[in-house]
């Protein structure tokens, strides 16, 4: 019978739940995120709790058999959060460790591929995280970003931003997974907040920013209307490398106001 083991969600937690696996050589296995699982016709549902020594000894075992390369793929494509991508990556590291040679780039095994592409897609989505995110001077002083990326990227971008942005606050907030970074000139940590109701995180409200932001926005726009040669546009082109997902969060793309 299968076992289906829930977790809290964290990579920690995801680490914990591979080393049950192992630890009771359970030959049929599924990791599912606690709260996301669908009620099995089969199967036996357990909840795992994070242990960080477990966890450790299962990443350490990993980063051992695998290249630099092959440690960043499993780490991109686990913050895919993509429908059972838990459980090819725990197909993956079944692979790995039951190998003596380094097996991370056999993109010939479906599970090594998968994890490949995925975590490209990821990368991808990393980069343009660090190119799109524009800031917005709050009343308090700290500079505001919002973005709602199609892959849980902040853990990768929080290192660009700490050292591009070290001498003023700042905070990049998720709004699809409501959680950001905050930078408060001394270190970055990750935060969860409630937003007033009526806060629109598209709009530039002056109730909530500086009156010294809508001046920067406008120099910013004239700026990309300064540089922008009408008898050299081509949308095709610019809507490919900044796809209209991203306008909204973007404000050189906001109507004057």
């Amino acid at each position: 019978m299968e076992r289906i083991l829930l977790y809290d969600g964290s990579f920690d937690g995801f680490l914990t739940a591979v080393f049950v696996v192992f630890e009771q050589k359970m030959t049929q296995a599924s990791i599912r995120v606690l709260g996301q699982e669908q009620p099995p016709l089969f199967g036996e549902l357990e909840t795992i709790y994070t242990d960080q020594e477990k966890a450790n000894r299962v990443w350490k075992g990993l980063i051992e058999r695998v290249s630099s390369q092959g440690k960043f793929r499993f780490y991109y494509a686990f913050l895919s959060e993509t429908v059972g991508v838990e459980d090819t990556l725990l197909e993956a590291m079944r692979y790995v460790f039951s190998q003596k040679r380094c097996v991370d780039q056999d993109f010939s095994h479906p599970a090594m591929l998968s994890i490949a592409q995925t975590a490209k897609m990821v990368g991808r989505e990393k980069h343009r995280m660090e190119a799109f995110v524009r800031f917005r001077l709050t009343k308090d002083g700290i500079y505001f970003g919002s973005i709602a990326p199609d892959f849980n990227v902040l853990p990768l971008i929080k290192k660009h931003f700490s050292n591009r942005y070290a001498d003023q606050k700042w905070m990049i907030y998720d709004i699809k997974r409501k959680y950001g970074l905050f930078y408060d000139l001394a270190k970055v940590d990750f935060i969860s907040m409630e937003f007033p109701a009526q806060f629109d995180f598209t709009k530039s409200d002056s109730a909530f920013f500086s009156a010294q932001e809508f001046d920067f926005q406008r120099l910013w726009k004239d700026y990309f209307q300064s540089t922008n040669i009408q008898s050299r546009k081509n949308m095709k082109l610019h809507i490919r490398h900044v796809p209209k997902r991203y306008w909204k969060y973007l404000s050189e793309k906001q109507p004057d106001y």
